[in-house]
């Protein structure tokens, strides 16, 4: 079993900033991409970006593109999405999660372990 604990939701107003983290412990494989997915009220969860275990790929939606980046450090299992420019369309839960690889990472069935979520909020 993975472990993923997520933190840094919050609420921000429009145009502002936010990072959030996710540490993964627990019997990780030797390697897995991490990501994102986020659910609007009374929406789908949805995909939102996510990163290889080398780093050396990304995948995201084109909304996000320009205003979210994703990172990780393997010494720490740890993956970080800093928000930049936030919308008010960005309010979300968001989710942590670990796949096999970056490409099934991007379908809910392709994930293998999801966080509990934490809230971001933005604010008109």
């Amino acid at each position: 079993q993975v472990q993923l604990v997520e933190s840094g939701g919050g609420l921000v107003q429009t145009g502002g900033s936010l990072r959030l983290s996710c540490a993964a412990s627990g019997r990780t494989s030797s390697s897995y991409a991490m990501g994102w997915f986020r659910q609007a009220p009374g929406k789908e969860r949805e995909f939102v970006i996510a990163i290889s275990w080398s780093g050396d790929d990304t995948n995201y939606i084109d909304s996000v593109k320009g205003r979210f980046t994703i990172s990780r450090d393997n010494a720490k299992n740890t993956v970080f999405l800093q928000m930049n420019s936030l919308k008010p369309e960005d309010t979300a839960v968001y989710y942590c999660a670990v796949g096999t690889n970056i490409a099934t990472i991007t379908l809910r069935d392709g994930v293998d372990y999801w966080g509990k979520g934490t809230l971001v909020t933005v604010s008109s």
